[in-house]
């Protein structure tokens, strides 16, 4: 029976690379010269330091900038407030990884309601689609695209 998985994955080394190019202009720009505005990267969270709260949203947007020219969707990024103190302000950024229980019982309705011969179950931090013909999984594919789920979907494991 054919089956695929849905998975919301992000590239970690995609992720590091943006990171350090987004360093890399932030250092060399004019308008951040004199601050000290630096991205660090632990694991799958981000912390954005810079001398202003403006400064702090203008290294935010370079950063989404080389996520996007990196092919990472910025709908996975969870941004906590930017919190200030007397010199200087800090933003957390959480790059949201796997289906947590609500998104993937999201999934599995959407994939219900459209009434396709498949079916879906939730295996961890993804969900299993399983169907007898390869048309009726494509569908699901192309449905899951359309609706808007909130993170960024990919489709492994294929199975014919």
């Amino acid at each position: 029976m054919p089956s695929f998985d849905v998975v919301s994955e992000v590239d970690s080394h995609e992720l590091r690379n943006a990171v350090d190019q987004a360093n890399k202009e932030i250092a060399n720009r004019f308008d951040f010269k004199g601050s000290d505005s630096k991205i660090e990267l632990n694991g799958t969270e981000m912390k954005v330091s810079s001398d202003s709260k403006f400064r702090v949203e203008q290294v935010v947007s370079v950063l989404h900038q080389r996520l996007a020219k990196r092919g990472i969707d910025i709908n996975c990024l969870i941004a906590n407030d930017v919190e200030e103190a007397l010199k200087n302000a800090k933003q957390v950024i959480k790059v949201q990884e796997g289906l947590d229980k609500e998104l993937a019982k999201k999934v599995v309705k959407a994939i219900k309601d459209s009434k396709l011969k498949v079916q879906a179950a939730i295996q961890g931090e993804q969900v299993r689609v399983t169907g007898k013909k390869r048309d009726d999984l494509q569908s699901v594919m192309a449905l899951l695209k359309d609706a808007n789920i909130g993170v960024p979907l990919q489709y492994n494991n294929f199975r014919d």
